[in-house]
């Protein structure tokens, strides 16, 4: 975003804010760079402090503007500042560097860098889908301070200033810091992995030869702080009725996976002693009071007959299936519809419905992070889903599964904010 290309003046009362005006006159400097590095605008601050003029920045990646430091085989200014920008791409949360060396090249004097350093904060900017659209890359000169703090460590002897000796002592907990936040970085990494492994060795393979018509994908959130709390379930009730069920618990980690482990067992042997999806969500909410973290969690159970050619379901608040019939119109499941577990009269009876379906036809259950996005309606979500349904119909359930995921998770999007479970059914 250059000044020319500034959007129209906007603000409240009557004010007029020319925002790419606001950008350029920010006192910190700020690079904005895309997902693949690359300067697409800074504001005066950032060329004053970097020695570059936006001629000499826009359109090139950071990494050729600024280079390593061939003649010091210790310099990895630039490989600690791409995996700052990747984890900010990874998690799509902001990432703060420790103070950094990074030399950069004089201008004027090719092949001769001066030794600088910077305190550096990645920030992402996310579209309307949780993809980053952009970094804002801001950063502070920090050369000076660096200086008295190798004053006060190497020279003792020699007073400092009382500021001088307060930036050297904040300098030195930021370092400190910084290695706490790389240890609970690596902390969760490891937490999220065991999480994760936890919960596949509780669900069914998504790999399922024994059933030709059926698809599973299971895909875990990027971020620790939203695995593992959903679940899918495929049962033989007997030789012409499949059930399906699909969950989804609130939480997050090993607590969540555990939960969602004992309801998921706990509403498999439910439907095997019932054969009615009602029912065993009922006895499941009864359950789910005696459960840790279990109230507030969502499910949907289908029973599926094929002598018979229906579908009944029954929803506890989770997103209703979608049954795509053998023409391409799609009809969504939502007449049986119950609040989440414990989230009303766990005493009453839930309600089901029975639709029919003919040759063709495919059923489709998911969990919410399919089609939940940041900021908007769920409804808009479900809409697309089902534009995907029509338009992909005529595939086999492998194919259909993978261009569902492909419609409503893009490829270039950082992973998803939440567990995505899909689960697609040739009847």
């Amino acid at each position: 975003m250059s000044d020319s290309d500034a959007p129209a003046e906007r603000g409240g009362r009557g004010i007029g804010i020319h925002y790419a005006e606001v950008f350029r006159s920010l006192p910190s400097p700020v690079l904005l760079l895309t997902p693949d590095m690359v300067a697409v605008d800074a504001n005066r601050a950032y060329e004053r402090v970097s020695g570059r003029s936006l001629a000499q920045l826009l359109g090139r990646c950071v990494f050729d503007v600024f280079p390593d430091n061939p003649s010091d085989p210790r310099a990895n200014g630039p490989q600690a500042l791409r995996a700052s920008l990747e984890r900010v791409l990874a998690t799509g949360g902001p990432d703060t560097m420790a103070v950094q060396k990074y030399s950069v090249d004089v201008p004027d004097r090719p092949g001769v860098f001066e030794e600088r350093y910077w305190s550096t904060v990645n920030i992402p900017l996310l579209d309307a889908d949780g993809r980053v659209s952009l970094i804002v890359h801001r950063v502070e000169e920090v050369t000076a301070l660096i200086r008295a703090r190798r004053a006060l460590g190497a020279a003792p002897e020699v007073p400092l200033t009382a500021e001088d000796a307060m930036t050297a002592d904040l300098l030195n907990r930021s370092l400190e810091l910084e290695e706490l936040n790389e240890e609970l970085r690596k902390a969760h990494a490891r937490a999220h992995e065991v999480a994760v492994s936890l919960q596949r060795a509780m669900l069914p393979s998504t790999t399922l030869p024994d059933r030709p018509g059926v698809a599973v994908r299971y895909r875990p959130a990027t971020s620790f702080l939203n695995v593992c709390g959903d679940w899918y379930d495929l049962i033989d009730l007997d030789a012409r009725r499949l059930a399906v069920a699909v969950g989804d618990v609130v939480g997050h980690g090993l607590e969540a996976a555990g939960t969602m482990g004992q309801l998921r067992s706990a509403l498999s042997a439910a439907i095997r002693a019932t054969g009615r999806p009602a029912t065993a969500l009922t006895t499941l909410a009864a359950h789910a009071h005696t459960v840790d973290g279990a109230l507030a969690t969502t499910a949907v159970q289908v029973v599926i007959d094929q002598t018979a050619l229906t579908v009944t379901y029954s929803r506890a608040g989770h997103p209703p299936p979608l049954l795509a019939h053998g023409d391409g119109a799609v009809e969504v499941l939502d007449s049986a519809t119950d609040p989440p577990l414990g989230a009303g009269d766990d005493s009453l009876p839930r309600c089901e419905a029975t639709v029919g379906y003919g040759p063709g036809s495919t059923l489709v259950l998911y969990t919410d992070g399919l089609i939940e996005r940041r900021g908007e309606d769920i409804y808009a979500g479900l809409d697309r889903l089902a534009h995907s349904l029509e338009h992909h119909h005529l595939l086999g359930p492998e194919a259909l599964a993978d261009a569902v995921l492909a419609d409503l998770v893009p490829a270039p999007r950082r992973g998803p904010d939440d567990d995505t479970a899909l689960v697609v059914i040739r009847l």
